[in-house]
């Protein structure tokens, strides 16, 4: 799977700054504010982020083979 340049400078923004703040965000604010399912919602936003950083990964992997044929 190789991803087209928007594509992956797009995806690579959210899984490096977006879910990362929105983890943080919402765990001070469950925190402060008491809202329900602190741990689960940011083990969720925790397991969606590897997963994009993975598919990402293996993108860059095949980007950089596919450059060097």
């Amino acid at each position: 799977m190789i991803l087209n340049d928007k594509v992956y400078d797009i995806l690579k923004w959210v899984a490096q700054i977006v879910l990362p703040a929105l983890g943080t965000l919402y765990f001070a604010l469950a925190t402060i504010w008491g809202l329900p399912y602190g741990e689960q919602v940011v083990g969720t936003i925790t397991a969606i982020d590897t997963f994009l950083g993975a598919l990402l990964g293996i993108s860059s992997v095949n980007y950089y083979k596919a450059q060097n044929k």
